[in-house]
C-alpha cells in the first residue's frame, strides 16, 4: 500500500515510537519494558502523553492538540502527569510505568511562538523539536487553525503522514454555505445564500450555486475577504453541484435548460470565468454530481442513461465513458453523490441498502465494494485530505447534520449539531501565516 510505504521510508530515517494496540482505559496498566518498532501498522494506535503548557493560553493548546491527536485516529491519549520544568530532564521511567511510548512537551516563547518538543520514552531522547509561530490574538481564527498544524506536524513526527487538523469543511446549513474547523469548532456562515460548496485547492475560494428566481448561477466567495462574484450567469439556465478541478483553473458543473427540462449535461468552464464547454450529450438522460480524479484527467459522474442511476467514468473532456458501478437490478440502484479519493484509489458514493441510503466505496482497480456506513441514512461524501476519513450527512442523530467517518476502524464522530447540515466539502490542507 502507498501509505504503508510511505511510513516505512518514514521509519527508516528517523526511529518512530512504540505502536500499542487500541485498548480503551487501560493506559495505565501497560507493562514496563516496552520495546520500539519501525512500522506503523493499520488498526493501532502510538500512546502518547501531552503534558500541561504554562501560560495563559496553555491550557487551550494542550486541549486542542489532544483532541485533533486523538480525532487522527492514531494516537492513543496517555492522562499527562504533572509538567517539568522546561528544559530540566524528563522522568522517562515515570512516563513509561504511566504508558505512553512517547511526551509531547510545549513551551511559549516570549515571541508568542511555541516551543514544542517531541521525547522518544524508550530512548530516553528528544526525538524531535522546533518552533512554531503563532499569532498574538489568542483564540481567533488564524490562532486556533496555528495550533491545528502544529498537531499535524506532531502527527507527521511520528507516523510520516501530516495531520488533517488544520483543515475546515464547507456545508450547507439554512440555504447558506458555513465553514467549521475539523473539530467541529467555530462555525460561521460564509455566503448569504448557497448550494454545494467546492473548494478551491488555495483553500481561499469556495465555488457554490446560488438559486435565484430565472435561473440557477454559480458563484465564488473569497473566505479570506468576503468578496463574492458570479461564475455563471445565463438566463433559463440551471447550474450547480460545481466542482473545481485539482490544479484550481477549472471548474466542472451540471447545466439544465428550462427548454429542455428533464436531462441535464456536465460542462467545463474557466475558474477565472468563460464560455463553458459541454462535456457529456444527455440524450434525455440526467448527468450531474462530478468530481474530478487527482491528476485532474478524468471526472467521474451519476448518470439515469441505463434507465437507473448509476455511476460513471469518462476523461475530463467526456470522452471513454464507462460504467463504474456494479451493474446489478434491485434497490441498490439510485447510486449517487460520487467523489474521487485523494489517492485516486477509490470512489465514495451513496446508495440504498436495506431500503436506507448508506456510503459505499468502489476500488478502481479490482472494482470491490466496500460498506462505509450503517446507521441512519447516509449520504453525499467527501472525503478528507488524507484518503482515510471522509464526511457524510447522516440522520442517525435524530437530525441530518455531519459526520466524520475513519474509514480504517469505522470510528465516527459528530461533526455540526444545530439546525441541518449537508452538502460538505472537506478544505485542502490550509497554510499558516505567522
Amino acid at each position: 500500500m502507498r501509505l504503508m510505504s510511505r511510513v516505512m521510508l518514514r521509519a527508516a530515517c528517523v526511529l518512530a515510537l512504540l505502536l500499542l494496540p487500541l485498548a480503551a482505559g487501560r493506559a495505565q496498566e501497560r507493562p514496563t519494558g516496552v520495546s520500539l518498532t519501525l512500522e506503523y501498522q493499520t488498526g493501532r494506535r502510538v500512546a502518547l502523553m501531552v503534558l500541561p503548557i504554562r501560560g495563559a493560553a496553555g491550557d487551550s493548546i494542550k486541549a486542542i492538540i489532544e483532541r485533533d491527536l486523538d480525532f487522527s485516529d492514531r494516537f492513543q491519549h496517555v492522562p499527562a502527569i504533572s509538567a517539568p520544568e522546561f528544559g530540566t530532564p524528563l522522568n522517562y521511567a515515570l512516563v513509561q510505568r504511566a504508558g505512553a511510548a512517547g511526551v509531547v512537551q510545549a513551551q511559549l516563547l516570549a515571541s508568542g511562538w511555541l516551543r514544542v518538543l517531541l521525547h522518544d520514552v524508550a530512548g530516553k531522547r528528544v526525538m524531535q523539536q522546533s518552533d512554531f509561530p503563532l499569532p498574538t490574538a489568542v483564540n481567533t481564527d488564524a490562532w486556533r487553525l496555528g495550533v491545528h498544524a502544529i498537531a499535524d506536524q506532531i502527527e507527521e513526527w511520528v507516523t510520516g503522514e501530516r495531520g488533517i487538523a488544520a483543515t475546515r469543511i464547507a456545508f450547507v446549513r439554512d440555504g447558506r454555505i458555513w465553514v467549521v474547523d475539523s473539530d467541529g469548532a467555530n462555525p460561521r456562515a460564509v455566503t448569504p445564500r448557497g448550494m454545494s460548496p467546492s473548494w478551491h485547492p488555495t483553500g481561499r475560494y469556495i465555488a457554490y450555486h446560488v438559486l435565484d428566481e430565472d435561473r440557477h448561477r454559480l458563484a465564488v466567495t473569497d473566505v479570506v475577504t468576503g468578496a463574492q462574484r458570479s461564475l455563471t450567469n445565463q438566463h433559463g439556465a440551471l447550474d450547480n453541484t460545481p466542482a473545481i478541478s485539482p490544479d484550481g483553473r477549472s471548474v466542472v458543473f451540471t447545466r439544465s435548460l428550462e427548454e429542455t427540462a428533464g436531462q441535464s449535461d456536465l460542462f467545463v468552464m474557466p475558474f477565472d470565468g468563460g464560455r463553458p464547454t459541454r462535456i457529456s450529450v444527455a440524450r434525455g438522460s440526467i448527468n450531474m454530481a462530478p468530481s474530478w480524479s487527482p491528476d485532474g484527467r478524468r471526472v467521474v459522474f451519476s448518470s439515469d442513461r441505463s434507465g437507473r442511476n448509476e455511476i460513471y467514468i469518462s476523461d475530463a473532456d467526456g470522452t471513454n465513458v464507462s460504467l463504474l458501478s456494479a451493474d446489478a437490478f434491485g434497490e441498490r440502484n439510485l447510486r449517487a453523490d460520487p467523489t474521487w479519493s485523494p489517492d485516486g484509489r477509490l470512489v465514495a458514493y451513496s446508495s440504498l441498502v436495506g431500503g436506507r441510503r448508506q456510503v459505499l466505496t468502489v476500488n478502481l482497480r479490482d472494482r470491490a465494494v466496500s460498506q462505509v456506513t450503517s446507521e441512519g441514512q447516509n449520504n453525499s461524501p467527501a472525503w478528507a485530505p488524507d484518503g482515510r476519513h471522509m464526511v457524510v450527512a447522516s440522520t442517525r442523530s435524530g437530525t441530518e447534520q455531519l459526520w466524520v467517518v475513519d474509514t480504517e476502524t469505522g470510528r465516527s464522530r459528530q461533526l455540526t449539531r444545530g439546525s441541518g447540515a449537508r452538502l460538505a466539502d472537506w478544505s485542502p490542507r490550509l497554510s499558516v501565516t505567522p
